[in-house]
């Protein structure tokens, strides 16, 4: 392998670079979980992530991916055989209806071009068409990591008032929560999933659920089989600050400091960051004459930016090509986009010169790999950041 000097520069939208602070504060002794400070820093973290999901429920926290915080959510409120209307946004939206299939649901699967979010018109029309109410629930990717596309949970949960539907709605938050503004108790949203590894700046590892009263209800009549993931134990041993059985410690302590910096920053300066970052990286993108995989500016996710690369050239060699001469890391095409599409991540612990060097990154991969005309981005996207 050849050496590089100085610092690789990790582009994929998540998992995200990690402060120094976490950091520090992950590389604590760790301390027993039974003991009552465990129970205090339980009890603090617990009520900061409610405000990061903006809602006074309850949040559980569980040592898992996000994938697990998909299988938790699913089997908390769902029965065999339940129907489930699920989106095919991209990626991660085929792979949570793999899990629903899996677990016995019938999964009704809204085909999708994995250019958008959630076709609004195509949901009303089936919660209109659904008169014996047999969904059960409706899902939805917030922010599709693999094309960057971001649904509008606004307007899906106008969708169900609409038509006076009473399926529970479950949303993907992965990669938006702590990027762009998200409002897990105004919007209506009965389960909100998350994970640790993307804007909440930790290594992968916890995964989350912000739940409804309405979410709560139905876990008491869901009748999948679940343990790990029940939420009654899981509330239960929360309520004096304590964890049905052994929790990611250490990984607790650097969620408590992630939230203080989200805090000391304020959401809404870091929904302002991250929006001024996605317009610098696609302002870049224009210039490079390369097409983002969601057109929709409406929909462009603020936490990443996914590229189409020109007919005649692959993606991963793209890559490639930028990892080994500059050692840097982006986001690789995934499913229909291998080898058609990169990403490069600009979320969580970021600021304005760890772009520009992303981007600078990018801008000579694509010269080295014969993209001639691709000039001029860097700096479009420096000069609407110095403005």
């Amino acid at each position: 392998m050849t050496f590089h000097s100085g610092r690789h520069l990790l582009q994929i939208p998540g998992p995200t670079n990690v402060p120094e602070r976490v950091l520090a504060a992950l590389s604590r002794p760790t301390t027993d979980h039974r003991s009552p400070e465990f129970a205090v820093l339980t009890g603090e973290i617990m009520e900061n992530l409610k405000l990061v999901f903006k809602t006074q429920g309850p949040v559980v926290v569980f040592p898992s991916s996000g994938s697990g915080g998909w299988e938790a959510a699913l089997v908390n409120t769902l029965s065999p055989g339940d129907k489930v209307l699920m989106f095919e946004t991209g990626f991660f939206a085929l792979q949570w209806a793999k899990t629903a299939e899996m677990w016995g649901l019938e999964v009704e699967l809204t085909p999708g071009d994995w250019r958008s979010g959630v076709d609004l018109e195509k949901l009303e029309e089936r919660l209109e068409q659904d008169r014996t109410r047999e969904i059960k629930a409706v899902t939805a990717v917030h922010c599709e990591t693999s094309t960057g596309a971001l649904s509008s949970v606004p307007g899906i949960r106008r969708a169900l008032d609409s038509a006076g539907h009473p399926a529970l709605l479950l949303v993907d938050t992965i990669s938006s929560l702590a990027t762009t503004d998200y409002r897990h108790q105004e919007w209506g949203v009965d389960v909100t999933i998350a994970a640790s590894q993307k804007g909440l700046m930790l290594p992968p590892g916890l995964g989350f659920q912000a739940l409804s009263e309405k979410a709560l209800a139905a876990s008491k009549k869901a009748r999948l089989p679940r343990r790990y993931w029940d939420w009654s134990a899981m509330l239960e041993a929360n309520a004096s600050g304590f964890f049905p059985y052994t929790p990611a410690t250490n990984l607790l302590y650097g969620l408590k400091e992630a939230l203080a910096m989200l805090r000391e920053e304020g959401l809404e300066n870091v929904f302002a960051r991250h929006a001024r970052h996605a317009e610098a990286a696609r302002r870049a993108a224009a210039a490079w004459g390369l097409t983002p995989c969601c057109p929709r500016v409406e929909e462009q996710a603020p936490g990443l930016t996914a590229l189409l690369v020109p007919e005649g050239f692959d993606s991963d060699e793209l890559r490639r090509i930028i990892l080994e001469r500059f050692d840097m890391s982006l986001g690789t095409g995934l499913g229909k986009l291998k080898g058609k599409a990169f990403r490069i991540g600009h979320l969580g612990y970021f600021n304005d010169l760890m772009l520009a060097g992303a981007l600078a990154g990018v801008e000579m991969g694509l010269s080295v790999a014969g993209l001639d005309r691709a000039r001029g981005g860097v700096q479009a996207a420096l000069d609407f950041l110095a403005d």
